[in-house]
């Protein structure tokens, strides 16, 4: 066998390996896109990689005025791989799951790249680091997370209760941080809002029955 096959078959192998390794993480924790599709997407972007910088030495050789550009092929499949991302985000309401599996297809995508073109170091590091940041930087947000409590409240209001409705919040302390207009409602001229909150764990309880008192609040999710 010639070592030009022994070399892709050997990158073959190692993007199967890396890219498996980060969707079991995803598998584990239920994500729409888990093992098997992270190491679909890492051993077909290396194979792309590896038709790119060894599919056409026969054709270069033959005729002298073919140019030869390795990076063609890999930039298709950087921007192709965006498609595959995207149906893994889930959108209900102001609620959107996904986005961290959709990230981790883009890389593995990379790792094959990189690996393809032989860059096998920068490919473990890369793969080392992603894992960690999958695996344990949620329970570093959780930490910093403990002490305040975010929610969204759905409210059907006229602009000045949407005023009366900000006003009461900067008096109970409650940080506004999003206002989404949704629809709008056909009786009394109202708006219906979707506005995310912070305030204080320790408080919840309280401050949403004193919210939900406030005319117009519909819920709270």
């Amino acid at each position: 066998m010639p070592d030009d096959w022994q070399v892709m078959f050997m990158r073959i192998v190692l993007a199967a390996v890396l890219s498996g390794f980060i969707g079991l993480e995803r598998e584990f924790k239920r994500h729409p896109a888990g093992f098997r599709t992270h190491l679909l997407v890492g051993v077909g972007s290396c194979m792309m990689m590896l038709l790119s910088l060894y599919g056409f030495e026969n054709y270069i050789i033959q005729y002298e005025n073919i140019r030869f550009d390795p990076a063609r092929i890999p930039s298709y499949v950087i921007s192709g791989i965006g498609f595959l991302g995207a149906g893994t985000i889930l959108v209900k309401e102001a609620t959107v799951k996904g986005l961290t599996t959709a990230a981790s297809i883009w890389v593995v995508a990379g790792l094959g790249l990189v690996i393809g073109a032989g860059m096998y170091a920068l490919a473990v590091f890369s793969a080392f680091i992603v894992l960690l940041s999958l695996m344990f930087l949620n329970k570093v947000e959780a930490i910093f997370a403990e002490k305040t409590s975010k929610k969204w409240i759905r409210a059907v209001l006229s602009e000045e209760e949407f005023i009366r409705l900000v006003h009461q919040l900067e008096k109970l302390d409650v940080s506004l941080h999003k206002i989404l207009q949704t629809q709008n409602e056909e009786q009394n001229g109202k708006n219906s809002y979707l506005l995310e909150i912070e305030f204080p764990r320790n408080k919840e309880e309280m401050l949403i029955n004193e919210l939900m008192n406030i005319t117009g609040v519909k819920k709270f999710f």
